[in-house]
């Protein structure tokens, strides 16, 4: 059986490349369809059109052109090249004739580490130690979709002097870590410039970055358990603000990197 997750991001190949799939309103942001869950399903339709279990997800860039409401929407997925090692794809959303979404995506096996070293993880509180956020009806609908317990940072529009924020997410049913669930993760969290902020404000994304650095770690993780978010910022100028994430085993191995470009803009 399928989870909630997969289902909202499940697609229906349709031949030639082409997708469908639907917009579920329960995974919305403040201003939209929260964008990790829409890199979630082009991902899933790049997986599907790719068609070769051996290759996972490496990288996908997204450009978010415009916001899908509730509904159908269509992709279009292209092999751009395959070679022997590395599948390059693109895709584009569409919803009633509009691009909304346009993605690279580089699939590919594991090669030889040579010389392999990993960064290492925040020392923070175990999961189990810290009580979750209390969600309440005014949150937006992707908040009650993930369960997700503070572990550094400042709290929100509290005007702290480093934009640093995370803890433990994970959906509220068991979920296999697969890139597209690291990627809903990669975006879920409050973005990480809202500690500097003193009062609310809008943050959609213009682009989004994601390195899958284990897939195998990452299919290993127990479904039930909790995996560490950790976000930073450094730079708002002209309303435009980067935020770095990382996204972390219980065990310590690091399974996603992210780098997204926002806007912030006043809510409506």
């Amino acid at each position: 059986m399928s989870t909630p997750f997969e289902s909202a991001t499940a697609v229906e190949p349709l031949g030639d490349g082409r997708f469908s799939a639907v917009c579920d309103v329960n995974w919305s942001a403040p201003r939209g369809p929260n964008g990790g869950y829409l890199a979630a399903i082009m991902i899933r339709a790049m997986a599907a059109h790719l068609g070769d279990p051996g290759r996972e997800a490496r990288s996908i860039t997204l450009h978010y052109l415009s916001p899908p409401v509730a509904g159908p929407m269509q992709l279009e997925v292209k092999l751009e090249r395959s070679g022997r090692t590395l599948s390059t794809l693109s895709a584009r959303l569409e919803q009633d004739g509009k691009c909304c979404l346009l993605a690279l995506g580089a699939f590919a096996g594991s090669f030889s580490d040579r010389r392999p070293f990993t960064a290492q993880m925040p020392k923070v509180a175990a999961a189990e130690s810290i009580e979750p956020i209390p969600v309440v009806e005014q949150m937006p609908p992707i908040a009650h979709q993930v369960q997700m317990r503070p572990a550094l940072g400042a709290m929100p529009f509290s005007g702290s002097d480093e934009a640093i924020s995370g803890g433990w997410m994970r959906l509220n049913e068991p979920q296999q870590l697969d890139s597209a669930a690291l990627a809903l993760y990669c975006d879920a969290w409050l973005p990480a410039v809202f500690t500097r902020l003193t009062e609310p404000v809008g943050a959609p994304t213009v682009d989004l970055t994601i390195h899958f650095r284990d897939p195998g770690a990452a299919l290993a993780v127990d479904p039930a358990a909790s995996v560490l978010g950790v976000f930073r910022c450094s730079t708002a100028i002209e309303g435009f603000v980067e935020e770095d994430g990382e996204i972390w085993a219980p065990d310590g191995k690091l399974l996603a990197q992210s780098r997204q470009l926002a806007l912030l803009v006043e809510p409506k």
